[in-house]
């Protein structure tokens, strides 16, 4: 088992993710198309002898936007917890119907946390426009029409100094709480039994932009200086650490997958 590991993913595809409009509050639901891969995503990374190692979690941080939980649930994880938009839990209805939005393969105890530090960035008065859309409204008032989100954020909504101080936040919390001490060979579930081996993985379930920010934080990048990094609708990343130690954040780019013990 691998040090404590953080794994991203962005939702679905959405039909202002496929034409590049600016999502942040706007509540979206996934295409059909945006489903069925995050489906295909689930059972080809989720297992015990995969990427994300259900029985290895030991936390869920979810963005408050309806299309992240439905991300989650076509991940098809096997949680025990019941999710927390669920209708016999929640009084506001989703965007979407949800089906199989729980199962009887109970196969992680992570708790799920919908919390706003990891919802999108905050466009302001550029939600639901496209890069283009907004420099061309700049430069037809005065403004600089070489916007950059990562240097100049959103008029009426968030700047990277909002984004980064929010981010710290979670990372700071994420870490004290579920990979402080959780490094060494006894660390991790490893296909254990029930209630051997202490879960050490934590799933963040959200959005493009603030997931690409979170990631560049993890490093202790600034955004200003662009952390020219990539997740696709549906994408999946991961961050861990070097030499077992919870002070040297890493981006992992690759590694092998979890191999049961006994298989």
């Amino acid at each position: 088992m691998p040090d404590p590991r953080v794994f991203i993913v962005r939702h679905g595809e959405t039909e202002w993710s496929l034409n590049g409009r600016h999502t942040g509050t706007t509540e979206l639901n996934l295409t059909a198309n945006g489903e069925k891969r995050i489906r295909a995503t689930g059972k080809a990374l989720v297992g015990d002898d995969r990427l994300i190692v259900p029985g290895n979690l030991a936390h869920i941080y979810v963005s408050p936007r309806h299309r992240a939980q439905r991300t989650l649930e076509l991940l098809d994880l096997g949680c025990r917890e019941r999710y927390p938009w669920h209708p016999s839990t929640s009084t506001t209805p989703p965007a979407t119907p949800s089906t199989n939005t729980h199962t009887l393969d109970i196969r992680t105890n992570a708790s799920i946390q919908i919390t706003p530090l990891i919802r999108e960035w905050d466009y302001g008065d550029y939600e639901g426009l496209t890069s283009a859309q907004i420099r061309e409204s700049r430069a037809s008032r005065g403004l600089d029409a070489d916007w950059d989100i990562w240097r100049d954020g959103c008029e009426g909504g968030e700047s990277p100094e909002d984004v980064t101080a929010r981010l710290d936040e979670l990372v700071a919390e994420l870490r004290s709480k579920y990979h402080e001490g959780r490094f060494g060979p006894e660390s991790g579930w490893k296909g254990k039994a029930e209630g051997e081996g202490v879960p050490n993985d934590v799933l963040v379930v959200a959005h493009g932009h603030i997931l690409r920010a979170f990631a560049a934080r993890w490093i202790g990048k600034e955004l200003r200086g662009n952390p020219s990094l990539i997740l696709e609708a549906g994408g999946v990343g991961t961050l861990s650490y070097e030499h077992h130690r919870v002070e040297e954040p890493a981006i992992l780019l690759g590694g092998a997958f979890v191999v049961a013990e006994g298989v």
